[in-house]
């Protein structure tokens, strides 16, 4: 099973990678707040999850890693 992990401290809630996911799994967490003061993109169902990594792709800060 693919595994999705996100480096929250360091992610600035653009949004990129919740756009990017074709399954639709990943949202910007609204009851967490990083280190940074915003709110980070969670997966939601790592079990939907296929391994594509648009999300990872897309990440401006490299924040995303996806491991099949």
């Amino acid at each position: 099973m693919p595994k999705v992990t996100f480096k929250t401290d360091l992610c600035k809630g653009c949004g990129l990678c919740v756009n990017a996911c074709p399954k639709g799994i990943i949202e910007l967490a609204k009851d967490v707040i990083n280190k940074k003061g915003h709110n980070p993109a969670r997966i939601t169902d790592q079990e939907k999850c296929i391994a594509c990594a648009f999300c990872a792709t897309m990440c401006p800060d490299c924040v995303i890693t996806v491991e099949k």
